[in-house]
């Protein structure tokens, strides 16, 4: 869909795009990026019988992830401030190209902090069972899945990004 309206209404998604931050795109990549790290090194904490490493780098992880929403609640203030949301007084005098962009832009961007928060209460969870020993070395199952669908969520911003802040 993201790419039918792009082609249809290409002056209206390069101007709604200049509108993003690239900064705060940018840095959001580099905080998601170094958080698959660090629950990369969660997982090989665990592995190797180190709870103590372990249980920092899903804290770390959790960071970063708070960091990631905070940046994503500013910015979807500022284009709030700016009237910049499906919805606004301003959306019918730019024209349909622009509230298609910003609608797909807060829907795409929305889900994917929605997947955000559902991947940070999967590791608070695995944060107090390699806590309570729950997991640990032998059984790991449940901290591996939570990796991995963080990486997942790691992956899906590696394409909403270029997608939303670079292509002009």
């Amino acid at each position: 869909m993201y790419s039918i309206f792009r082609a249809e209404y290409p002056l209206a998604f390069h101007e709604s795009s200049l509108e993003l931050s690239v900064t705060i795109g940018a840095i959001n990549t580099i905080v998601l990026l170094f958080s698959s790290m660090t629950i990369a090194m969660a997982l090989t904490a665990i592995q190797k019988n180190d709870q103590k490493r372990a249980l920092i780098f899903i804290g770390v992880t959790l960071f970063c992830a708070a960091i990631f929403l905070v940046n994503k609640y500013f910015e979807w203030g500022h284009k709030f401030e700016m009237k910049l949301y499906p919805g606004s007084p301003l959306m019918p005098l730019l024209g349909r190209g622009y509230l298609l962009y910003f609608s797909l832009y807060f829907f795409m961007t929305g889900l994917h902090a929605l997947h955000i928060i559902i991947g940070m209460t999967l590791l608070v969870v695995c944060y107090f069972k390699v806590k309570s020993k729950n997991i640990n070395s032998k059984d790991y199952v449940l901290l591996e899945n939570g990796a991995l669908y963080w990486h997942l969520v790691d992956l899906i911003w590696i394409f909403l990004f270029p997608l939303m802040y670079l292509i002009s």
